[in-house]
């Protein structure tokens, strides 16, 4: 006959084992019931519009030059990233303004900047074949930071760096509000 501690125990342990099984049983339910019932749904391009988009005028109003060149380049790896076809003819286009770029200094040492951070800002909008025009929420304020103690030049190349981080994510933003309206 067993003592009443290890009866115990083995009652404890047939308990947890029913408790897991039931959690392994239930759990991945759960997540799926919870998944499926909340509104969410799969975006794929088969629930697109569109199967490809073209890149019409890109107007840079601010005084850094050829912004508007690296958003194309941006823009262009960041649609054939997700997919979307780039076609001069297609009958959606993207257009826009690059409405704002500042670099300011955010840390001084000994009279001498040593952080900056760049900021692009933009509107951009989907012109669709009948004409309609939507605007897209990429437009907002893209802020990234850099630092450098070392000459101009370094400082410059750190500079570009930078406008080239906030247009990748200026970029990444407008497909996303292509792609989930």
């Amino acid at each position: 006959m067993l003592d009443a501690p290890r009866l115990h125990a083995i009652k404890l342990r047939q308990q947890l084992k029913t408790y897991q099984r039931i959690i392994r049983i239930f759990f991945p339910l759960f997540c799926l019931l919870s998944a499926l019932g909340c509104g969410y749904t799969i975006q794929g391009k088969a629930s697109l519009p569109f199967r490809s988009v073209s890149i019409g005028q890109i107007v840079n109003k601010t005084y850094q030059p050829k912004l508007e060149d690296k958003l194309q380049t941006a823009l262009v790896a960041e649609l054939m990233k997700n997919g979307i076809a780039l076609e001069n003819g297609s009958a959606y286009r993207i257009e826009g303004v690059i409405t704002t770029y500042q670099l300011n200094t955010l840390a001084a040492a000994a009279g001498t900047a040593v952080e900056y951070e760049v900021i692009i800002r933009g509107d951009f909008k989907l012109v669709e074949p009948s004409g309609k025009i939507k605007a897209l929420k990429g437009g907002g304020v893209f802020i990234v930071s850099f630092s450098s103690q070392g000459n101009l030049e370094d400082v410059i190349a750190l500079r570009d760096q930078a406008i080239e981080r906030a247009l990748k994510d200026l970029s990444t933003e407008l497909v996303i509000s292509l792609i989930y309206p």
